[in-house]
Parts: C-alpha cells; structure tokens; sequence
C-alpha cells in the first residue's frame, strides 16, 4: 500500500477523494538525497510533509549545544504539522537520514470553513483528520516526557522498550535509529548506552541484533515492577 494512503489523514480516501484532498493540500511532490538538511533551525515552515519513503531525523539542540534527537519519522508518518498550522519558528532541524521523498502539504484552506476547491463533506473530514493528527502529536510528545523523565539509563531504555512494543504490537521490534540516534533520542551517553544494552541482555530482559530488539516479557515486567516498588 502506498504510505500516502497509510496516512491517517488520507486512509481509505475513494481515488476521487484523494484527488481532492491532494488538491486542498496544495500537495507538492520534492525528493531529497540522504544528508539534505530539509530545515534549519528557526527556518518557518509554510507546509507540513508526509514521508512517501526514507526516513527524516527531527532535532534540535539543548542549552549546551547537544544534540537531541526528538524523532525519527518514517514512511506514511509526517512532521511540521504544528508548527505549519500555528505559523511559528522553532529551534527544530530536519535531516533526510536516506534518500527521502516528500510530500509537501499546506495548512492554508484550513483555516476556512468552507473552501470551494473540494466537498463539503471532504473539507469537513480533512478538518477532522488533521485535528486529530494534532492531538495524536501531544500524546506522542507525552510518551516522550515520560522516557526522559526517567532517572537513569536503564530506566530510560525499558520505558522506550515498552513503548515500542507497545506500537509494534509485539514484544519483537526494530527501531528507527543506530546507537547514536539512540543515544540522542533518549539524551544519553553513547558509549553508557551500548554498556546498559550488554547488561540487559546478559540479564535476560532483551535480545538484540543492530536494531531490532526482542523483550523477555516475564524477565523485563518481573525486573521493572520491582524496581517500581
């Protein structure tokens, strides 16, 4: 299935739906070879992209001058949406980690009620859509609170685990980034990291090979519930 129609905002779209909806996006189709940097920091975003294939790293840098992974996204996912919407500059950096193609949409017949360029009941849905884009954006960024809220490295892995069992469905998962990425996604030391990811396993909480990782779901909730005690 093409990652446009895996999209929430454009799923199950009748083929004339799509047309129109890609119409009322003002939708544009741009490729990028891998290392683009798509956005500077503080650039203004007049369009938010959906990732037709590749992937983009999100990022920005804390008060030292570190960087901190904030996403990785992946086909079928976006990224801008808010900040395109609001119409607001950010400290947010946006790199194509592969040869990425882009789908670049503007919010701008959102702000109408009732644009002429599309159906009413169309217009009344995509509205609908990217509201819940939006809120399903804050309780991702929640999840994220969560993980770095933790208090150590360990910690900080097993609530990351669980969150991605959890999306994957399934205590077997691969996530979007090397150890690096890792390491800046979760606001740690790389070299600490590999050194907590090789007592794990030899604790029997997890498996893993590069970037696909497995929970022992007795050993992994048995430890974390302890520890929670």
């Amino acid at each position: 299935m093409p990652a446009r129609a895996t999209n929430p905002l454009f799923h199950d779209l009748s083929s004339e739906e799509m047309a129109q909806a890609l119409r009322f996006f003002d939708a544009q189709e741009i490729s990028y070879p891998r290392g683009t940097v798509i956005k500077s920091a503080m650039d203004r975003l007049t369009r938010f992209a959906l990732v037709l294939s590749g992937s983009v790293q999100v990022s920005m840098d804390d008060i030292n001058g570190r960087q901190l992974v904030l996403n990785c996204v992946q086909s079928g996912q976006t990224f801008g949406e808010a900040l395109c919407f609001l119409q607001k500059e950010a400290p947010l950096t946006f790199l194509a980690l592969s040869d990425v193609t882009l789908l670049w949409l503007r919010c701008d017949n959102l702000y109408h009620a009732q644009p002429c360029s599309i159906s009413a009941d169309l217009c009344s849905k995509m509205h609908r859509r990217f509201t819940a884009m939006l809120a399903e954006r804050t309780l991702s960024m929640n999840d994220r609170i969560q993980i770095l809220s933790r208090s150590g490295i360990r910690e900080k892995l097993r609530a990351f685990f669980a969150e991605c069992a959890r999306d994957a469905g399934s205590n077997r998962f691969a996530v979007p980034f090397d150890r690096a990425g890792m390491a800046a996604y979760l606001n740690v030391d790389r070299s600490a990291l590999s050194r907590e990811l090789s007592m794990m396993q030899k604790r029997g909480e997890i498996r893993f090979h590069k970037n696909t990782f497995e929970l022992n779901i007795d050993h992994f909730v048995a430890i974390a519930t302890d520890n929670e005690v």
